[in-house]
């Protein structure tokens, strides 16, 4: 095998000079041709089909393969050995992608899987020409979007002679033109009689490059007068062939000889028999039988659902070439839109010449007038543009990519459970690429990461906690209670989860700044002059990158992995006992852990508020699981589990999307714009023709529309993760009430309620009373000078931590822009002096005294000392990221676009979560809380509170 790496460098030439810069080209190119799909099944009246060879006459599973015995020492390879025989599959095809009568002028084509292991096979593919009409994969999709969809022949006309001489030129289309012309001006009688030649060559092992061509075996009989009044007709008569005799085909292979005439990169020379002679090597033998018996039609069916693959192969016979290397991405991208596991969403020509021009002029008003001081169905078309800006500009594709491409096996089949399941790890989320989004996968990038080592420890983060972030006097949000602030944690560990090394195995130090108070790393250890804590796991990079990649232990999706856990085991241990379809509780509690820990989903930085959450959820998937055991009394326990949890993961992300975050950021905008994203736009003809004009896709809600990526892989981001530190939210101390009289129970601090504390209060306090002590006080606001006191000095793990620090110091490392480079790349206008970025004197001197410049204020300083709009619970900048993540966790998310359905859900299921909101979920498992919940608003908003009248007896207050 030596050879195979010095012919792949000696022969193929990459476009645009890197396999990595032809790759992309590569995958627009494969999208290109799934917009051809599109466009053959509107002609074609039809499902979607392949892209180009979409009718089989023939198809059989019974082929056999079998090298010849005295197979050349030199063509010894591999699978290829003298005497080898190997089970096939075998395909024979019309060229053209719309499904038309075999008389028509066409190409016909042949596709041979031979089976040699379970973990080896090799696809061949072949067409009924010597050479392809394109030198490369540009030409290809250039001459099939040119006659893609054209019925009749004016269209066909208008395609290769205006707009194909537009993609191409002039020269090169006449070329193409006479090409195919040669190629299909030939009747083609019998299919068992064609030549088939390989479009383009591959490596045949140490002989290096070859291409083939199956020919009819000697003496084949030949082919009758073609029946032009038989649309099937090439079928019928391969099947009278096959009813008395096999039909066979001589595989031979041509030798590379030189670039001039045997190139490798040019697909459209010719390798001409007189220059490297057909050597055969093979004979492939379709045994008779009755091809239109049930038994026959079934196999022809399955083999319809295969999808062939030039690269489905071994390195040892790796294809070769611009038009095979583009071959890997694009039949990949077809065979997945053509099966449903991938999708594409096409913009309107309206929208993409309108959008950008009506984008400028939003931009250019912003600069005076803000979005959100516009009316609200303006500002709600700002938003939509803006989005459309985000999605183009800051989507960055972190994961690695295979370029170039290499040789693999045919890809496992879907596990027919997770088309309508959530798998445990959130693999399978997106059918064609089952690894997108799962634990373990890559955290994206909205921005470039920027890694500065030299600037880590600048400013000192500990100064900038002390001087900046520390709460001196608690700052209330007025507009939101405690409930939110435990439903952001809540979310966040579904979501985002960094691996960290073991406390003492690898430690990031940051240097206490003189006059700093003693510090202790560890319970009862000495004090020390450093902070020092676990550092985050980076991925090691090809080529010795910086450690800026990291994976995530949890799914991106949000498929409510905190509370079933993220792995099957631990999802199966949360389960009743013998299989049930609920999970554990004890006396409506979670069962408590060793540690004192409940077990559940996810359980780091554990309190009392989480505890709420975690609780509540739990008792509601079984309220779900009891409604479908009582609705559809055949359904099954595993049934019943899965179908329960993807009913409280869409409850979850959508009391998400229209409760908490209009919550937080209260304004009659982002109101409007959250519900388009869940329902659609309000029935108003002016926002509805906006819409219409400049992105029709935002006319219905999510759940309605395909998954779309944007060209990006899904992930959560750093970014995001940055916009989401909130923890300015959680009081330093609470007072727990009883709910009936408003009789206070005990005023208690952040840290009694932590760790194992938090499951011995609230069985102590019960569900009921926690939820109306939490639902009547204010969390912190997200700004500066409010950093909770009892996360400076906490023990997590062993160590002992100062998470302000922490949080500093991690947003550092992951290499996210600082503040002012953090608002340039999203688009925003840098700020230029520390007055801009704060309207406080006292903020601006402190700001002046621990950084020198603008430029070097953290992005979370940054972000907690800018002045939101009104009624925002955090800054236009961070929103910025919260546009664009927002609608791509609901957009990218199978189960909450093309499958939220009632097949899927069922219509209990669905119906469950169209009706439910965080109010339902808590009158279910709390209903004496009826009278106490916001009248107009929902469980976020401040309760009203029930005070003790003077008689002792209860009084509630408004």
């Amino acid at each position: 095998m030596a050879d195979t790496g010095r012919h792949q460098q000696s022969h193929e030439r990459y476009e645009g000079g890197s396999p990595e810069a032809e790759r992309l080209v590569f995958e627009r190119l494969a999208r290109d041709m799934m917009r051809i799909q599109l466009r053959n099944r509107r002609a074609g009246n039809g499902g979607l089909a392949r892209a180009l060879h979409a009718k089989a006459p023939v198809g059989v599973e019974n082929a056999r393969l079998r090298f010849h015995d005295d197979l050349p020492a030199a063509l010894r390879a591999g699978f290829a050995q003298p005497g080898a025989e190997y089970p096939a599959v075998v395909r024979l095809s019309n060229a053209s992608g719309v499904r038309q009568r075999d008389g028509a002028p066409d190409l016909r084509g042949i596709a041979v899987r031979v089976r040699v292991s379970q973990n080896e096979s090799h696809d061949l593919l072949a067409s009924s020409h010597p050479v392809s009409h394109a030198r490369d994969a540009r030409e290809f999709v250039a001459f099939a979007k040119a006659t893609a969809g054209a019925r009749g022949p004016l269209r066909k006309a208008f395609g290769l002679f205006v707009k194909l001489p537009l993609a191409v030129g002039l020269g090169t289309a006449k070329r193409m033109r006479e090409n195919v012309t040669a190629a299909t001006r030939r009747v083609v009688g019998s299919l068992a009689t064609e030549t088939y030649w390989s479009r383009g060559a591959l490596l045949w092992g140490d002989a290096g490059p070859v291409r083939y061509l199956l020919r009819p075996a000697p003496g084949t009989p030949p082919a009758p007068v073609p029946d032009r009044g038989d649309p099937d007709f090439l079928h019928r008569e391969f099947a009278q062939r096959l009813a008395g005799a096999d039909v066979a085909f001589e595989l031979c292979v041509q030798r590379y000889v030189d670039e001039l005439r045997t190139p490798v990169e040019d697909a459209s020379v010719e390798w001409r028999d007189a220059v490297a002679p057909a050597l055969p090597v093979a004979r492939l033998t379709l045994p008779a039988h009755d091809l239109d018996s049930a038994e026959a039609r079934a196999a022809a069916r399955r083999v319809e659902e295969l999808s062939f693959n030039p690269w489905y192969t071994t390195e040892e016979f790796r294809p070769l070439g611009n038009l095979n290397r583009a071959r890997q991405a694009a039949y990949r991208a077809g065979s997945a839109h053509r099966l449903g596991t991938r999708f594409l969403t096409e913009e309107p020509l309206r929208n993409r010449l309108l959008a950008p021009a009506a984008g400028a002029v939003f931009a250019w008003l912003n600069r005076w007038v803000p979005w959100h001081r516009l009316p609200p169905r303006l500002s709600l078309l700002n938003l939509v543009l803006l989005r459309k800006a985000l999605r183009r500009r800051n989507l960055i594709d972190v994961e690695p990519h295979e370029a170039p491409p290499t040789a693999q096996r045919v890809p496992e089949p879907v596990p027919e459970p997770l088309r309508t399941e959530r798998s445990y790890d959130g693999s399978y989320n997106d059918l064609s690429e089952p690894r997108m989004g799962s634990a373990g996968t890559l955290f994206g990038r909205n921005l470039r990461p920027v890694y500065r080592p030299d600037l880590f420890d600048v400013p000192n983060p500990v100064t900038v906690s002390r001087r900046l972030l520390r709460r001196e006097t608690f700052l209330p949000a007025t507009s939101l209670n405690v409930l939110a602030a435990a439903w952001i944690q809540f979310q966040v560990h579904d979501w985002v989860d960094h691996p960290r090394h073991k406390p003492g195995d690898r430690s990031v130090e940051v240097p206490l700044p003189p006059g700093s108070d003693p510090w202790h790393n560890t319970p009862g250890g000495p004090v020390e002059n450093v902070m020092r804590f676990a550092e985050n796991e980076a991925v090691e990079q090809p080529g010795g990158g910086p450690p800026l990649l990291f994976r995530n232990k949890v799914s991106h999706w949000w498929d409510g992995s905190e509370v079933y856990g993220t792995d099957e085991a631990t999802a199966r241990f949360l389960r009743e006992p013998d299989g049930g379809a609920g999970l554990r509780l004890e006396d409506g509690h979670l069962p408590s852990g060793p540690s004192g820990i409940p077990h559940t989903g996810f359980t780091d930085s554990w309190w009392m508020g989480l505890s709420a959450m975690h609780t509540l959820f739990a008792r509601e998937h079984n309220a779900v699981c009891e409604a479908l055991r009582a609705e559809y009394p055949a359904m099954g326990e595993e049934r019943i589990f899965h179908t329960a949890r993807l009913v409280v993961s869409a409850l979850i992300a959508k009391i998400h999307t229209l409760e908490w975050t209009p919550a937080i950021l209260s304004t009659e905008a982002i109101r409007l714009a959250l519900r388009n994203n869940w329902q659609g736009p309000p029935r108003n003809w002016l926002t509805q023709l906006g819409l219409w004009l400049f992105d029709a896709h935002a006319l219905t809600g999510f759940p309605r529309t395909l998954p779309n990526h944007h060209g990006v892989p899904y992930s959560l981001t750093e970014d995001y993760i940055a916009v989401y530190r909130m923890h300015p939210l959680l009081p330093d101390d609470f007072e727990l009430f009883e709910h009936h009289f408003g009789q206070r129970l005990e005023t208690v601090g952040f840290l009694d309620l932590q760790g194992a504390q938090a499951e011995t209060q609230i069985r102590k306090t019960g569900l009921a009373n926690t939820l109306y002590s939490f639902g009547i006080a204010h969390p912190g606001a997200i700004t500066l000078h409010n950093y909770p006191r009892s996360l400076e000095y906490f023990e997590r793990d062993g160590e002992i931590i100062d998470l302000s620090v922490v949080d500093l110091v991690r947003t550092r490392r992951r290499g996210v822009p600082r503040y002012d480079d953090f608002r340039a790349g999203l688009g925003l206008r840098r700020i230029t002096s520390f007055e801009e970025l704060s309207p406080y004197p006292e903020t601006v001197a402190r700001l002046k005294e621990v950084y020198r410049s603008v430029d070097e204020v953290d992005t979370m300083v940054g972000l907690y000392a800018e002045n939101p709009p009104t009624g925002f619970g955090f800054s236009d900048t961070a929103f910025r990221v919260f546009i664009l993540m927002a609608s791509r966790r609901l957009q990218s998310d199978r189960f909450l676009t093309v499958d939220y359905r009632p097949e899927v859900y069922t219509p209990l299921g669905l119906d469950w979560v169209e009706r439910g909101g965080i109010n339902s979920v808590i009158l279910r498992h709390c209903p004496e809380l009826a009278a106490l919940l916001p009248r107009n608003g929902n469980a976020f908003a401040p309760w009203r509170t029930v005070r003790q009248a003077s008689d002792g007896g209860p009084h509630e207050q408004g």
